[in-house]
């Protein structure tokens, strides 16, 4: 895109933000809660794109200032000073460029959500159950590293440990934008604690995130859901298997079912449950555009694919792969202990790559 046409698309949205700015201020506007958070977004993403032009504008100037210098200025010491201005600004232009770019992209709306993760063991039996449980403190120990908080909703324990599968809820600042390229199938290389010849088995889990819901996003009547109140399994000291706080809502209409028993309180349960029932069925429509995108970009798997083998856990050679961007690293019990965002930055700029080939611009 030619300098002028990104500065008259970027200057376009001057009067739209200017617009934004006055309506979310609006009593009217403020008493719609559903419209003025819609708009409030849409605020604080037009600030970043104005505030990206305003710097565009400065340094395109500068650009040009330093050039006049150098073409009509005769003192030695100011040419000098011009030609590190014209350097600096050279530099910072295509940079700049790239950055705009990317923000009139529209990107995934979901993105500033808070995430809902499942992790499942899949094939491998009890050796998928213990990988499930790695994945599951590998996740725990990168969310602590972001300052995100995280809370179990639910989860089925292996026999010898690990997890048949694990629900847990994340929240911070960008979870689901950054979490979202963990969906899919995570496969490990290596020799389980059963095996007595020493040899190498492949087990596998299956991941999955989607976006939290708010009650903005998906309304719920209350003559659709059944609640089945039961008592606790697992670990969880005196209340487990003796007090009625463990709560299953199921969705009439959709039929999709959840369940909580995190809480002692069975009021905390409920409302952590329908936190989750809200997310799924909100999800049924974020999978439509997952399912569009995942065929465009090779970075993202639709999380209905589940079949999707994204990342392969080789123990033997201390390797990780990750097999949408064919990268591979050589750090895992790093990776293990939570250090994954060198592979996630990777996928992001990858999916960037695309996301502007895609919009052509």
């Amino acid at each position: 895109m030619a300098e002028n046409d990104l500065l008259t698309r970027l200057n376009g949205l001057v009067s739209r933000f200017e617009e934004v700015a006055t309506l979310i201020t609006d009593p009217a506007v403020i008493a719609d809660m559903k419209r003025f958070v819609k708009l409030n977004k849409e605020y604080h993403e037009l600030e970043k794109i104005n505030k990206a032009r305003l710097e565009y504008i400065q340094t395109l100037d500068g650009l040009k200032e330093a050039r006049a210098v150098l073409e009509t200025e005769q003192d030695t010491e100011m040419k000098e000073i011009a030609r590190e201005e014209l350097e600096i600004c050279s530099t910072r232009i295509p940079e700049l460029e790239e950055k705009i770019k990317l923000l009139l992209i529209p990107a995934d709306p979901q993105d500033d959500k808070n995430a809902i993760v499942e992790i499942r063991g899949g094939t491998g039996g009890d050796e998928a159950a213990l990988f499930a449980g790695d994945l599951y403190r590998m996740y725990v120990k990168y969310c602590e590293s972001k300052g995100w908080k995280i809370e179990q909703t639910s989860n089925t324990e292996g026999t010898s440990g690990g997890f048949k599968e694990v629900i847990f809820v994340v929240t911070g600042d960008n979870v689901y934008g950054t979490l979202k390229y963990e969906s899919g199938v995570h496969r490990v290389q290596r020799i389980p604690q059963t095996e007595t010849q020493g040899r190498v088995h492949t087990s596998a889990a299956t991941v999955a995130v989607f976006p939290e819901a708010d009650e903005f996003d998906v309304e719920i009547k209350e003559s659709d859901i059944r609640t089945d109140i039961f008592c606790a399994s697992g670990h969880g000291g005196q209340s487990v298997n003796t007090t009625y706080s463990a709560v299953r809502l199921v969705h009439i209409p959709t039929g999709i079912t959840v369940q909580c028993q995190d809480e002692k309180s069975q009021l905390k349960n409920k409302a952590k449950a329908l936190i989750e029932l809200r997310s799924r069925i909100y999800n049924m429509e974020h999978q439509k555009y997952l399912d569009e995108i995942a065929g465009k970009r090779k970075t993202m798997v639709s999380s209905g694919d589940r079949s999707a083998k994204i990342r392969t856990y080789n123990y033997p050679q201390g390797r990780v792969t990750d097999h949408r961007i064919n990268y591979t690293i050589y750090n895992l019990s790093s990776f293990m202990d939570g250090n994954i965002q060198e592979v996630i930055d990777k996928l992001i700029i990858a999916e960037n790559a695309e996301r502007l080939k895609e919009a052509k611009l």
